[in-house]
């Protein structure tokens, strides 16, 4: 496809968000989890409508949901991101400034080790599900890894299992695995967690959600709802940026 083509395709991609989620773009601040209870549910079931997106449905008591666009600079390809979160985890957003787009979408109670984390990968997948253990293993650990090869070991996967997505017959598989953080400390600690790797656009797109072996017992559930619950969208829709902001010389 021609470079005037791509432009196109993605001034497309963004014609409509400007309207419909405005309030979606992310300032890079740890945000407090969204007032729990339906008016949250009913708020992002109705932006996810807006772009003829199915809704979350219902949601465990205890749960939030996220709808947030990730790829708001020319530096990223867009995608409208929703999963389900603990209610009294903390999202954090990319940073957005005159540079581009950093960072990524993530919610967790951070001071416990619980976190789930979007990665997004090159690489396109017609359908993950009939992908080799390869494929989730080598995706999932370039997810935990962000911050360094040398910061993991023992890493295996344990289980995988297909997901059908709701819309335009998209794929996930999610994947349980489990690893050795290395700390800076040289510390070595067990994580548990659950991932749902997927693709869309010309990406591979992983939420990874992790504790450590300790806190799994009470929190397992919840991870495996978190990467459940994810969706991710690309192709054939139509969001937009809300207008950029001026920036100082």
């Amino acid at each position: 496809m021609s470079t005037t083509s791509d432009s196109s395709s993605r001034r497309a991609f963004l014609t409509t968000a400007a309207i419909t989620a405005a309030a979606v773009a992310g300032t890079g601040s740890p945000q407090p989890a969204l007032a729990f209870g339906g008016s949250a549910l009913k708020k992002a079931d109705a932006k996810l409508a807006a772009y003829g997106l199915p809704g979350f449905g219902n949601l465990p008591d205890g749960f939030s949901p996220l709808v947030e666009l990730y790829g708001q600079a020319q530096n990223r390809d867009p995608l409208l991101v929703q999963f389900a979160y603990p209610s009294d985890w903390v999202v954090q957003l990319p940073n957005i400034d005159v540079n581009g787009e950093e960072g990524t979408i993530q919610a967790g109670q951070y001071s416990a080790g619980d976190t789930a984390t979007l990665f997004v990968t090159a690489g396109k997948v017609d359908d993950v599900t009939t992908q080799p253990k390869t494929f989730f293993q080598d995706a999932v650990i370039k997810s935990i890894s962000q911050k360094g090869n040398n910061m993991y070991q023992n890493f295996k996967i344990t289980k995988l299992a297909p997901l059908d997505g709701e819309y335009n017959g998209q794929k996930y598989m999610i994947v349980d695995f489990k690893y050795q953080l290395l700390t800076g400390a040289g510390f070595e600690v067990d994580r548990i967690g659950h991932a749902s790797v997927t693709s869309v656009g010309d990406k591979t797109q992983v939420l990874w959600a992790a504790t450590t072996a300790n806190r799994y017992k009470k929190q397992g559930a919840n991870l495996k709802l978190i990467a459940s619950s994810f969706r991710v969208y690309s192709d054939g829709l139509t969001f937009a940026l809300k207008p950029k902001k001026e920036y100082d010389d």
